[in-house]
């Protein structure tokens, strides 16, 4: 998606949720904390750099400070969605699939495709949870997205990609609603003030293909395999 746009979709989110924050009208998720919650599947991630990484848990922190009992992600389970290859679902098996087919297309569909930049800048939100603003400086992950679609699309292999909805941003997702807010106008100003705040630009030069929770938790998450571009 081109940035002008990204810019506009960002907005158009932030305005729409944190209007719906205020009237107490957001989705508090109550599988984060449920034992039973068997949903999984397999995803290709970005990381970003330790740097971002780092002041986005500055912004998180100063979040706790008035609301200590939402969940917020740490540091190894920040990351921005290449794409959902299996949407995570209930009792997904990883060893009903071959790995190494779903590697052979994700190598093939990063051919000829080198490192890129990711600009973090200011913050976003839904219903459900506040994310960072993820802006790529080329068009590289766009390219990456369509050649997955393309190529998964003439596989015969298990995906459900683009099932929830067609993913074009690229947006890091930082904390959720664990339970209702203690005070809903002081969470809505300290957001307001990352709302156009600085987190940096990351480079990135592997993405992921991982096992994981619907959350990305690292106690959960697998390393299935690595790619350079």
């Amino acid at each position: 998606m081109h940035i002008k746009n990204l810019h506009k979709l960002y907005d158009d989110l932030y305005n729409q949720s944190s209007q719906k924050i205020l009237n107490d009208d957001y989705a508090v998720d109550l599988n984060i904390d449920n034992p039973a919650d068997k949903r999984f599947g397999i995803t290709l991630v970005i990381r970003p750099e330790i740097e971002t990484k780092n002041k986005i848990q500055d912004f998180l922190n100063e979040l706790k400070k008035t609301e200590p009992e939402q969940y917020y992600y740490s540091n190894p389970d920040l990351h921005i969605t290449a794409l959902s290859i299996i949407s995570c679902y209930e009792e997904f098996n990883l060893a009903a699939i071959n790995v190494n087919d779903y590697s052979e297309i994700i190598t093939k569909s990063l051919e000829s495709l080198s490192e890129f930049e990711i600009e973090f800048k200011g913050i976003t939100a839904s219903d459900a949870a506040i994310m960072i603003q993820g802006y790529p400086k080329t068009e590289t992950l766009n390219q990456i997205r369509e050649n997955l679609r393309n190529n998964f699309g003439k596989s015969s292999l298990q995906k459900s990609i683009d099932s929830r909805y067609p993913l074009t941003t690229a947006h890091i997702t930082a904390l959720r609603f664990r339970q209702k807010l203690n005070d809903t106008s002081q969470f809505i100003n300290c957001i307001e003030k990352y709302r156009n705040h600085d987190f940096g630009t990351s480079k990135i030069s592997t993405l992921e293909l991982v096992y994981n929770d619907w959350y990305q938790r690292e106690k959960i998450v697998q390393k299935l395999a690595e790619f350079k571009i």
